[in-house]
C-alpha cells in the first residue's frame, strides 16, 4: 500500500463517511464494553455475593450508566450466569494451558502440583470471575443451571485425569479412595477463597503448603506393585 493511501476499511479524510466509525470498530467497541461490564460483575459478584449485588454496583465498577447493561445483558440474572459460567470455563482453560506448557517428564505427581498453585493463583491473584463462580454457584438461575454443571464436569473431568495418571503410575497412596480424594482436593481448592488472606501470610507459601498436603496426603511412599496399580487405576475412572 502506498504511503499515504487509505487501507481496506478506512475512508480518506474528506471524503463522505470521514471519521465515521465502521461496522468492524463498532463490533469491536461493543465487544470491549461487554468485556468491561462482564469483569466489572465478577469483581462486585466475587465481594458481595449474589444476594448482594445490585446492577448499579456493577455499572459503578465499569463506569457505565445501569440501563446500558440491558443493551448486553436481558436481565440480571443473564448477567450473573454469564460470569459464574465463564468463571468456571476459564479456570479449565487456565488450568489447561499451564498443564499443557510443562516439559514432557514431568511425573504425574508433579502434574497435580503445577495445577494446585495454577487453581490457587488463578483464584486468588489473577482473576475474579472464579471467585465470583465458587461462591456464588448455589444460586445460579434456573436457565443456566445445565450450562454451569456442564462447564463444572469439564473441569472435573480434567482433575479426573490428573489422579487417573497418578494411580496408573503407582503413585497413590494404597488407602487413598482416587475419586474421594479428587473431590476433597477440589473442594480445598475451591474454598480457599472464603478464607484466605494476605496479611496471614504470602501467597507463594500457602501454594506450597497445599502442595504439599495434597501431594503426601495422595502420594505413595513407594511404587505400587503392578497388581494394586491397576486396582487404582481402575478406581480412579469412575
Amino acid at each position: 500500500m502506498a504511503a499515504g493511501q487509505p487501507g481496506a476499511g478506512q475512508v480518506a479524510a474528506g471524503q463522505p463517511g470521514a471519521g465515521r466509525p465502521t461496522a468492524e470498530n463498532g463490533r469491536s467497541k461493543s465487544a470491549r464494553t461487554r468485556r468491561r461490564i462482564l469483569d466489572a460483575a465478577a469483581h462486585v459478584l466475587s465481594r458481595k455475593g449474589y444476594a448482594g449485588t445490585r446492577l448499579a454496583d456493577v455499572a459503578d465498577q465499569a463506569g457505565l450508566q445501569a440501563p446500558a447493561i440491558y443493551y448486553y445483558f436481558p436481565s440480571r440474572d443473564d448477567l450473573f450466569a454469564e460470569v459464574t459460567c465463564s468463571g468456571v470455563a476459564r479456570m479449565r482453560n487456565h488450568i489447561g494451558q499451564i498443564l499443557a506448557g510443562l516439559p514432557p517428564s514431568t511425573d504425574p505427581l508433579g502434574r497435580i502440583d503445577a495445577a494446585v498453585e495454577g487453581h490457587l493463583r488463578y483464584e486468588l491473584e489473577i482473576s475474579d470471575y472464579p471467585t465470583a463462580a465458587i461462591r456464588n454457584a448455589g444460586q445460579i438461575p434456573e436457565h443456566a443451571r445445565v450450562r454451569y454443571s456442564a462447564e463444572a464436569s469439564r473441569y472435573s473431568d480434567l482433575w479426573r485425569q490428573l489422579v487417573q495418571e497418578a494411580a496408573q503410575a503407582g503413585l497413590l497412596r494404597p488407602d487413598v479412595d482416587p475419586v474421594l480424594a479428587r473431590m476433597l482436593v477440589l473442594g480445598a481448592l475451591n474454598w480457599a477463597t472464603e478464607w484466605w488472606n494476605p496479611r496471614r501470610g504470602s501467597l507463594d507459601t500457602m501454594i506450597r503448603t497445599a502442595q504439599s498436603l495434597v501431594r503426601h496426603g495422595l502420594g505413595s511412599p513407594q511404587p505400587a506393585e503392578p497388581a494394586q496399580r491397576k486396582s487404582r487405576a481402575s478406581k480412579a475412572t469412575r
